[in-house]
C-alpha cells in the first residue's frame, strides 16, 4: 500500500510476467461451479514456484479472479473467472 497527494491508502498492483498453458473449462466443471455462484472461465498451468498467491490475473488485457488452484508437483492449474469490467 501507498499514501496518495491526500493520504488516502491506495494500492499497488505489481505485475509480472508468467508463462502458462492455457486450458478451457470443461462444461461439467463449469456447470458444476456455477450451481455454488462461481463462473469459471480459464484455467492456466504454471510452474508451481512461479505461483505466489496471486488472487488476479491479467491475460490479453482482461483481468480474472483466481478461484482455485491445484498444485501436483512442480506445476499448478489456477483456475479463474473474468472480473466484471467495473471491479
Amino acid at each position: 500500500m501507498s499514501e496518495d497527494e491526500i493520504g488516502n491508502q491506495v494500492e499497488q498492483i505489481a505485475e509480472r510476467k508468467v508463462f502458462a498453458n492455457e486450458f478451457s473449462i470443461s462444461s461439467t466443471e463449469y456447470y458444476n461451479a456455477a450451481a455454488t455462484g462461481i463462473r469459471p472461465s480459464k484455467s492456466f498451468e504454471i510452474y508451481s514456484s512461479e505461483y505466489k498467491g496471486e488472487e488476479r490475473l491479467k491475460h490479453k488485457d482482461v483481468v480474472y479472479r483466481v478461484v482455485r488452484t491445484e498444485t501436483r508437483g512442480e506445476k499448478t492449474r489456477i483456475t479463474c473467472e473474468r472480473v466484471a469490467a467495473d471491479g
